[in-house]
């Protein structure tokens, strides 16, 4: 994705990944096209991308030769948030018919095109481009592995160097490509599929005999004729004001084993899977800790509290006993801002709906990695579907608060969390429009996910509110005294910032594994498809954030404290206080932005990110100590 392009742009088998390897079988997202001896391939160009700059720009925003009339193809919404921008390009191949030296253009440039080709090269932009919907891919040997590939997007734009003898830093111009285009054959029909699509760059300063005359010129640098192919030996193209360029390729093609339906799986095979795995197993480790702990508060003591609170007789001796029975006239007082909490809560319930539904289809293989865009586009419908929950939830527990005004908590609920993001989302855009980048969001989108947003979601919350509001009022276990019992003084270790700011430190410490390769794929433009190992880690996370809260709930209510409503929130959602200062460790550590505007670019979605992971994490820790409470106050005998 790119920066631009996080706002949240963000397969039918089984990831065989969820507990074997890394394999994956998925549904390829479009039709097979088999092609025949001398078909015509249509290479597409598609946006040029910086892990430096995060701002993603269109090919043609350079002077590369272009076709005679450039045609956009059909992006959906996810596309268009993601910034790419597909188009076609003047690359034209023939199936199975090596080309060599086959001359595109010669440009001329101007101190305007050669500043803009420097600019690019300085911030290690690379091409993309896309071949019957296969991404093209820079293959580099692994020197830690033998016969061991690693493949990279698309290739730099150019390169810096020196002459040799010579200080002076140049820039450079790869305008040779030696493509090479991977093919599985159909012994029956002598047909073809393409499964895979790799170029090699070269930067060569080209010489021709006698005059110019297109494409048909004879070079002396690289001549079919003479069979003398480009290397690494040519004097390289510099990028000089007034300088000729003269763009060229290969084409060769190669008969590959690799059968169409697995023709991802080199692109997306994850070379250190057995981290994954250490990262479950230290998630595993901390979800036992927690279970026993939970396991020993129900147990043992529970039990035995009880037991003893329904055997005493009179209110001294339960006093001696333990704190936790003390408060019952008090636990379900409503809290102050109950409102925000009832919202707060919604919101909650409708992303966890959504990143569920994502997650199950993405780790059944249902998000083929060949349908660009697919994942953000199922995420914002699915975001936009379940403001059914998000009403009905919401609605509820502010029935139970004794809230009367259901509409009004309706509105907030449709409205608070989608505008905050959609703040930060608008200024941040209007930001990469001033780039001129292709990352912006154009108008009719922007207008689209209004539509998105009031046209479906805001009706659907209230459907849901109105469904939930009707529902009788859920009953507490015990009646709440009139005048609020006075709260003890609290132990430093039971003060309610410590207890919160600790109890996010284990839910967070359950992804932080996983969520180092969800920013790198983000980042730094690499493939994610491990939805298998993401799918354990979130179940991991759900355990870990409610058993937290569960834990830390009983000690407060032990201690006297009933005011446990927003704490359970706040308990488990400042998980996302750590995830966020882990993004700026990140941003530091691991990428080389230069730019202010990619600077806020990056701090600006994460903070989007960090917001709905804390409504996600919150809401799953005060619906745990909300069920651990009505359970325990339900248990004992109250006079």
């Amino acid at each position: 994705m790119a920066g631009g392009s996080l706002a949240f742009k963000l397969w039918i088998g089984v990831c065989a990944l969820l507990f074997v390897n890394c394999h994956c079988f998925y549904l390829p997202g479009v039709a097979p096209e088999d092609f025949l001896m001398g078909d015509e391939l249509k290479v597409k160009v598609n946006k040029l991308t910086s892990t430096k700059t995060q701002l993603p720009y269109s090919y043609y925003s350079l002077p590369y030769c272009p076709p005679k009339h450039i045609v956009d193809s059909a992006e959906n919404l996810g596309e268009v948030l993601r910034g790419d921008r597909i188009e076609n390009s003047p690359y034209v191949f023939k199936m199975r018919e090596p080309q060599m030296c086959k001359i595109l253009c010669r440009i001329t440039l101007d101190a305007k095109t050669a500043k803009e080709f420097k600019e690019k090269i300085d911030d290690e932009y690379r091409v993309n481009m896309i071949l019957d919907n296969l991404p093209l891919v820079f293959p580099i040997p692994r020197l830690d592995q033998e016969n061991s590939i690693v493949y990279q997007h698309g290739f730099h734009v150019g390169l810096r160097g020196q002459y040799a003898g010579s200080k002076e830093q140049k820039h450079f111009i790869h305008n040779h490509l030696a493509f090479t285009v991977k093919f599985h054959k159909d012994a029956q029909t002598d047909s073809a599929r393409i499964v895979g699509f790799e170029v090699k760059p070269f930067s060569v300063k080209h010489e021709f005999e006698g005059e110019w005359k297109n494409e048909n010129t004879r070079l002396t640098t690289c001549d079919p004729h003479a069979k003398r192919l480009v290397t690494n030996s040519e004097t390289p193209q510099e990028v000089e004001v007034n300088k000729d360029i003269i763009f060229t390729y290969d084409v060769e093609f190669q008969e590959s084993d690799v059968k169409w339906a697995s023709r991802w799986d080199s692109y997306l095979l994850m070379a250190d899977d057995q981290i994954h795995w250490f990262s479950i197993v230290n998630s595993l480790m901390i979800v036992l800790f927690l279970s026993g702990m939970v396991a020993m508060i129900m147990l043992r003591t529970l039990y035995r509290d009880i037991s003893k609170y329904n055997q005493l007789e009179t209110q001294e001796e339960a006093q001696e006993e333990t704190g936790w029975k003390l408060v019952h006239g008090d636990v379900f007082r409503p809290p102050s801002n109950s409102d925000l909490l009832c919202v707060y809560v919604g919101t909650g319930v409708q992303f966890l709906g959504m990143i569920l539904v994502t997650m199950i289809f993405a780790a059944l293989g249902f998000l083929s990695p060949s349908n660009r865009g697919g994942l953000m586009t199922a995420m914002l419908l699915l975001w936009v579907f379940m403001g059914l929950f998000a009403g009905y939830s919401s609605a509820r527990l502010y029935k139970l608060f004794k809230g009367t005004e259901w509409k009004k908590i309706t509105l907030k609920t449709a409205f608070m969390f989608p505008a905050v993001v959609f703040a930060i989302f608008f200024v941040l855009n209007a930001l990469i429009w001033g780039e001129k980048s292709s990352g912006a969001v154009p108008f009719g989108t922007m207008f689209a996910l209004v539509f998105l947003w009031f046209g479906i979601s805001v009706p659907l919350v209230f459907v849901g509110s109105y469904i939930g509001f009707k529902k009788p009022a859920i009953e507490d276990p015990v009646k709440t005294n009139k005048i609020p019992r006075q709260i003890p003084e609290q132990a430093w270790y039971m003060n309610p910032a410590f207890s919160i700011l600790i109890g996010g430190i284990l839910p967070f410490g359950a992804v932080f594994i996983e969520l180092f390769f969800i920013l790198t794929s983000i980042w730094l433009h690499q493939f994610y498809y491990i939805f298998g190992f993401l799918f354990i880690v979130f179940i991991i996370l759900i355990i870990t954030c409610a058993e937290i809260t569960i834990v830390l709930c009983y000690f407060q209510l032990c201690s006297e404290d009933y005011l446990w409503w927003w704490r359970s929130y706040l308990t488990s959602g400042s998980s996302a206080l750590y995830l966020f200062l882990y993004a700026a460790f990140y941003f530091f550590t691991k990428l080389e932005i230069t730019k202010p505007v990619s600077g806020l670019l990056y701090f600006g979605y994460m903070l989007i990110v960090s917001y709905a992971f804390f409504v996600l994490t919150g809401t799953i820790g005060f619906y745990a100590c909300f069920w651990f409470t009505r359970l325990i106050y339900s248990s004992v005998k109250i006079d």
